[in-house]
């Protein structure tokens, strides 16, 4: 096994419609409109394109552990695990279309979906097909699957005759397996026939949960071009073994026999003796694309068209593995220091498949890298957008963090991008992450003055959704832990309901329910404009990419 350590220097250390609308009038008595009529949805029946109801519907028939939280252990290579078993069997009578194509796995806490924006966006730039794979969506369940030479999303005409042409075998198999095929392994399945069908030239996939025991795991060491591991924290803790050290475990279960493996980190040093040790025991050779001893500063922020572009060169070199890049001058839409060393993972890997025969330039990793974007994630709305959404004269920044690392990497973005602002945050969460590690992070990194709390759905479903009052609950009892001077305005419904005085406090706290996202966050801007005077203000729309989606859907994407 070769283990080998990447030095790295850095110059600088993204539903069709989601609104909420209320429905007054009787609908005609279809199945989805009976879903509306009992709140199943919310946004993502609503956001769909009317041909793929019968898709969704059937999708929905599954058992969806999006919506419903995933069990204990389900994610962990032993008998509570996910039975991989069911899902070769469904590929099988399919025709094994995953054994197709050659494919770069990807796994981790965060970063697997940008990581696969960055690895498919490179090989696009160099003249091959790709089919990637990723999760979760937030317009529409097309998002999941992209196609070709220029990463357009799943039509839905070739969605429908994808799932037409097949349903009368998942049918079947959903019958011989006694209904326990989920919703995710149904539509990892579609998406492996769909590569199969157009025959890509290689296949980015990004797990769902984990590794070992995840859908997309059937993926043979003889199909694995590369595999990733990108992060390692404190998500699904329940699902995964309990501890960190056991969620390195299941995601290091993606790394195939002789195949190499790029892991992204930083990583504690007991974690990445777990990836490391697995690497030895498959015979994997293994590159660290994280040098603890980089050198990290900030070179620039750009400006261009409305969108905020950060600047930094990239250098590569790994004797052993004859592996050389020198990218200067990148610039990344995807802001903040994690998205960089996401750059970096995905450079590593390019360099990897170019040593397997892969033709990928230098040319082609920098225009790949800069291409890159993904709605959601560290997005800067233009100010055509943010007025769409009633707010002018002040930055709106979606992100759909909900993990203390990912608010960390919020948080400094931030303060780099708009040091001195006035801030609010306007956060709704699931009820199952760690709030107020969450909290924490915000209250005492990035320090906001406003903080509204709401809620959304989580795939469509409330049944996850953290409450107001509970959340507000959370971090108005850390905000006394810390010793933070904070005003409770309690529950307010709109912005025209503000109390006189809402300048007494470091921060201000306010639940607003509404089924419009709109109505949170402009209210987050009139609270924003009562504290900054003549100033100038960020609202950060964070805690859930499902929020994040509620915004998009008001924007029209």
């Amino acid at each position: 096994m070769q283990w080998i350590r990447v030095s790295s220097f850095l110059t600088f250390d993204r539903v069709i419609r989601l609104r909420t609308t209320r429905i007054s009038t009787l609908l005609s008595a279809t199945s989805i409109c009976r879903d509306w009529m009992l709140g199943r949805r919310w946004f993502s029946s609503q956001s769909e394109d009317p041909r793929l109801v019968e898709f969704v519907d059937y999708l929905e028939t599954l058992k969806n552990y999006e919506k419903l939280g995933v069990p204990k252990g389900a994610g962990t290579d032993s008998d509570d695990g996910f039975d991989l078993g069911r899902m070769r069997r469904l590929l099988h009578s399919l025709g094994n279309p995953h054994l197709e194509f050659k494919a770069v796995h990807i796994a981790g806490t965060k970063g697997k979906g940008s990581t696969a924006q960055f690895i498919s966006n490179i090989l696009r730039k160099q003249g091959y097909t790709v089919g990637c794979y990723t999760s979760p969506h937030l317009r529409s369940i097309r998002e999941r699957m992209s196609l070709g030479s220029n990463g357009e999303i799943v039509s839905v005409e070739t969605l429908n005759n994808l799932f037409y042409g097949v349903k009368s075998i998942v049918d079947q198999s959903i019958q011989l397996e006694k209904g326990s095929l989920t919703h995710f392994e149904v539509l990892t399945a579609l998406a492996f026939t769909l590569f199969a069908q157009q025959k890509v030239d290689i296949a980015v996939v990004e797990t769902g949960l984990g590794g070992a025991r995840d859908a997309t795991n059937v993926l043979p060491g003889t199909s694995i071009a590369a595999s990733v591991i990108t992060t390692i924290d404190e998500e699904h803790l329940s699902a995964l073994g309990g501890s960190l050290e056991s969620i390195a475990i299941a995601k290091s279960g993606i790394i195939k026999e002789g195949c190499p493996v790029v892991i992204g980190g930083p990583f504690l040093s007991q974690i990445e003796q777990i990836l490391c040790e697995k690497a030895t025991m498959m015979g994997s050779p293994l590159i660290s694309a994280c040098d603890s001893g980089k050198k990290s500063t900030l070179k620039s922020f750009l400006t261009k068209d409305g969108r905020i572009y950060q600047l930094c060169n990239i250098f590569i070199e790994c004797p052993d593995m004859h592996m050389f890049a020198e990218l200067l001058d990148v610039k990344l839409q995807m802001l903040g220091r994690h998205q960089l060393q996401n750059s970096i993972t995905a450079a590593c890997t390019a360099l990897v498949l170019r040593n397997q025969g892969w033709e990928i330039s230098g040319e082609s990793i920098h225009a790949g890298l800069e291409d890159a974007f993904l709605l959601g994630r560290s997005q800067f709305l233009s100010n055509k957008e943010a007025e769409l959404l009633g707010i002018s004269g002040t930055s709106v920044l979606i992100d759909g963090a909900h993990t203390e690392a990912a608010v960390v990497s919020l948080a400094n973005m931030v303060q780099m991008t708009h040091m001195d602002y006035k801030s609010a945050v306007v956060v709704a969460m699931a009820s199952d992450k760690n709030h107020s590690a969450f909290a924490n992070q915000l209250l005492s990194g990035l320090r906001p003055d406003i903080v509204v709390f709401t809620e959304t759905s989580i795939a469509g479903s409330r049944s996850r959704a953290m409450t107001v009052s509970s959340l507000k609950e959370i971090w108005t009892q850390l905000a006394k832990k810390l010793e933070i001077d904070f005003q409770d305005l309690g529950m307010i419904k709109h912005k025209n309901q503000l109390p006189p005085d809402v300048n007494k406090s470091r921060v201000c706290f306010v639940g607003c329910k509404s089924e419009s996202v709109k109505v949170p966050i402009t209210l987050a801007s009139a609270l924003l404009r009562c504290r900054m005077g003549h100033g100038h203000g960020v609202i950060i729309v964070t805690g859930s990419l499902h929020i994040v989606g509620a915004v998009l859907g008001c924007l029209d994407y």
